[in-house]
C-alpha cells in the first residue's frame, strides 16, 4: 500500500526535531479579505490575491503586547522584539506559504489532531501557563495564537514525510524549502514597502529569515512539543 503520511502515529510520539514556523505562526482569527493583485491602502502585504490588513496585523501586535505586559520581565521581552510588527506580518505570511505548500501535496491536518498535539504539547511543558510563556518568550506568541502554531508545525511535519524525507534529517531543511519556495512564488507575495519585501527563494521579509530547523527545547523544554522559532 502506498505510503500516506496523514496515517502517521501522534506526532508527539515521533522524533522531535522539527521546523520552525515562527513563523509560525499566526492566531486562529481570519486575517485576509479579498482583494486585486496589487497592494491597496491599508494591506500590509497581498498573498494569493487576499490581502493581510494592517489592522490585523497591527492587532497580532497588540495581542503579544499586552501578553509581554503581563509578565514580570516585561521589559525585556518588549526590548528583545523591538520590530515586532516585521516580526509578525513574517510570522502570517509563512503560515499561508506552509499552507499552500501543503495543498499542493495533498496535505490536511484535522481539528483532532491539533488539540492531540496541543494537549501533549501542555503535558510536556508543565502545564498551560508554562507552555504559553515559554511561546511567548521564545516566539513572541500570545497564547491566542498557540493553536494556529501547532497547526502550522504538524502542515510541516507532514510535508516532510510527504516529500519523503524526516524532520531533523540532512535532506529535510533542502526538500522543504524548495517546496515552500515553490509555495511562495505561486502566491505572487507582495509587501507594503513600510514592512519591508518579501523574498521567494528563501521565504522571508528582508532579513528576517525564518530558522527551519531548530530544537523544541528553546519552546517547551526536553521533550516538548516542536513549536518553536
Amino acid at each position: 500500500m502506498p505510503h500516506d503520511p496523514r496515517r502517521e502515529a501522534p506526532l508527539h510520539r515521533r522524533r522531535r526535531t522539527a521546523l520552525s514556523v515562527s513563523a509560525a505562526i499566526v492566531a486562529a482569527t481570519p486575517l485576509l479579505a479579498a482583494c486585486g493583485n496589487a497592494a491597496h491602502p491599508g494591506a500590509a502585504a497581498v498573498v494569493g490575491g487576499d490581502r493581510i490588513e494592517v489592522s490585523s496585523l497591527q492587532a497580532q501586535v497588540k495581542e503579544v503586547r499586552a501578553a509581554q505586559g503581563r509578565q514580570p520581565q516585561a521589559a525585556q521581552l518588549i526590548g528583545n522584539t523591538g520590530q515586532l510588527s516585521r516580526i509578525k506580518l513574517r510570522d502570517m505570511i509563512t503560515v499561508l506559504v506552509v499552507e499552500r505548500a501543503a495543498a499542493d501535496v495533498g496535505v490536511t491536518v484535522s481539528r483532532k489532531e491539533v488539540q492531540e498535539e496541543y494537549r501533549a504539547a501542555v503535558a510536556q511543558s508543565g502545564g498551560e501557563q508554562a507552555f504559553a510563556a515559554r511561546l511567548l518568550q521564545g516566539n513572541a506568541l500570545a497564547p491566542g495564537q498557540i493553536e494556529q502554531a501547532v497547526r502550522t508545525q504538524i502542515l510541516v511535519t507532514k510535508l516532510a514525510a510527504a516529500l519523503g524525507t524526516e524532520l531533523g534529517s540532512p535532506q529535510a531543511e533542502q526538500k522543504i524549502g524548495t517546496a515552500l519556495s515553490a509555495a511562495s512564488k505561486e502566491l505572487h507575495i507582495s509587501v507594503n514597502p513600510r514592512y519591508g519585501s518579501w523574498d521567494d527563494v528563501n521565504v522571508r521579509l528582508g532579513d528576517y529569515r525564518t530558522p527551519w530547523v531548530t530544537q523544541v527545547s528553546q519552546a517547551a523544554g526536553p521533550g516538548g512539543a516542536r513549536v518553536s522559532g
